[in-house]
């Protein structure tokens, strides 16, 4: 993530010359579509990154009431068993 932001930021501060010495038309084009496609991917690792956070919160959980079941299990079991 760190890698992206440091590439957004040098691609403005390339635009930003752009403007001050008017470097020509291609080097706009270029930096615009740089611009959009590093943007789409931040968006993108930024979205499988809070899907896949979600995901471990939730196996998290899963994980803590199955030891919970287990821990009610052996319980009921040795109350059984003193009977």
């Amino acid at each position: 993530m760190f890698t992206w932001c440091a590439i957004l930021f040098f691609l403005g501060i390339a635009a930003f010359m752009d403007t001050i010495f008017n470097y020509g038309n291609i080097f706009r084009q270029i930096n615009s579509v740089l611009f959009m496609l590093i943007s789409l991917a931040l968006l993108i690792r930024t979205t499988s990154k809070i899907k896949l956070k979600t995901k471990e919160k939730f196996e998290q959980k899963v994980h803590n009431l199955e030891s919970q079941v287990e821990s009610l299990k052996a319980d009921e079991e040795k109350r059984l068993t003193e009977y």
